[in-house]
């Protein structure tokens, strides 16, 4: 049973990928999601493709098709009568409204918590912002590069004092966690709604997301004094919890946090048993102490050998370690593949592609994924299961409420 949230409506009315991919999630777990779009121009995400932003890939937009998978499409106008008469319909027959309109926006074309709850008092209505629904900036927009990366204290954190430039995030870094964080509200927001509890207004932000995953550093900034410096792989605390690199310029990173135990096996897997008592490095003090000749050591070592031979004899090291993998050999990564963290598809021109599926499995399944809808794909299936006629759904074409 890995469909937990079969039978819940989730009706999404949002742009690019942060809110977009929390419903993404919440299909993947089995809730009927409909992605309300602008007939004519749809979710600028489908853009990016065109626009040059994002290489063309064969016919495979993969922004759009990770963030809105499983999905279905309606081509909807709600500026005009007859739109927001249809979105009424769908309000009414809805667990969840997932919106990251700015507020201005909600105002102006009536879908702010009040005119939603008027249609359906039941209703979870979820807000994504870029920076929180109170104070001076709640107006104001987001991205996730901006709003979590640079105003969220990571950009800083990961730039090193002498770097030329600022470290910057990936593509759709901040969207994704976010994402991820929205759909938990929803989660617990609908658990608490079938408790028979208040039913709960959710607001997930991408600033308040960076500085949960800055935590440790917000929180002994405060206390010390100071930000903390940005750690020098020459001297670090724990010689076994650092990156060394290989023969062929590849990296391998050690995550030894129980140093004293970790240190002999350590060292006979890299065929050097005679660390292992020398009394500059015997304990975690004294390596401590004498960090900067362990990592010398240890450089040298690791230079000997490529990363292939590393990932060979290290495999039955006990000591956590992991190769710095690039994302295409995540492709092959034994793991990936056994989890199914990587599925298949294939989209309406028969063209494969993989997604990188949710991270949350219920009883060891993966979830079973379906391509990103074209836009208004579905419009006249879901009109249909509102009891609409054929007739209707003429006129609504005719009024430019629909595509």
């Amino acid at each position: 049973m890995n469909q937990v949230m079969k039978g819940v409506r989730v009706l999404e009315m949002a742009q690019w990928w942060f809110v977009g991919s929390a419903a993404a999630v919440l299909a993947d777990w089995g809730a009927d999601v409909v992605k309300v779009e602008h007939p004519v121009s749809g979710d600028p995400l489908r853009g990016l493709v065109t626009s040059g932003l994002v290489p063309n890939t064969g016919g495979v937009n993969f922004m759009m098709e990770q963030a809105n998978r499983g999905k279905r499409s309606i081509g909807l106008d709600i500026a005009k009568p007859d739109g927001m008469e249809i979105l009424r319909k769908l309000v009414e027959s809805a667990d969840v409204f997932l919106t990251n309109f700015l507020p201005a926006a909600r105002r102006k074309l009536g879908i702010d918590v009040e005119h939603i709850r008027r249609m359906n008092p039941r209703i979870i209505y979820v807000r994504g912002h870029g920076q929180g629904a109170r104070g001076p900036d709640a107006e104001k927009g987001g991205y996730d590069a901006a709003s979590f990366w640079s105003r969220g204290g990571i950009a800083a954190a990961l730039t090193r004092p002498e770097a030329a430039g600022p470290t910057m995030q990936r593509a759709a870094f901040g969207d994704s966690t976010g994402g991820m964080t929205i759909a938990g509200g929803i989660a617990a927001a609908l658990f608490a709604r079938e408790r028979g509890g208040e039913i709960p207004v959710v607001d997930v932000s991408l600033l308040g997301t960076a500085m949960w995953v800055m935590a440790p550093d917000i929180v002994a900034t405060k206390i010390l004094g100071f930000d903390l410096p940005i750690g020098d792989r020459s001297m670090p605390m724990n010689p076994i919890v650092n990156s060394y690199k290989t023969k062929d310029g590849r990296w391998i990173f050690l995550n030894m946090l129980q140093s004293d135990r970790d240190w002999p096996g350590f060292c006979r897997h890299i065929d050097r048993p005679e660390l292992i008592d020398d009394a500059r490095f015997r304990d975690a003090k004294v390596r401590f102490d004498n960090n900067m000749a362990c990592v010398k050591e240890l450089d040298a070592t690791f230079a000997s050998r490529t990363l292939a031979e590393w990932k060979e004899r290290l495999a039955t090291c006990e000591g956590v370690w992991a190769p710095m993998q690039k994302p295409m050999e995540l492709h092959d990564d034994p793991q990936a593949i056994a989890n199914g963290y990587l599925p298949e598809l294939s989209n309406a021109a028969g063209t494969k592609f993989t997604l990188v599926a949710s991270p949350v499995q219920f009883d060891e399944t993966p979830p079973a994924l379906s391509p990103a809808p074209e836009l208004g794909q579905h419009t006249e299936e879901i009109l249909l299961e509102l009891g609409l006629s054929w007739d209707d759904v003429g006129r609504y074409k005719e009024s430019g409420a629909i595509s």
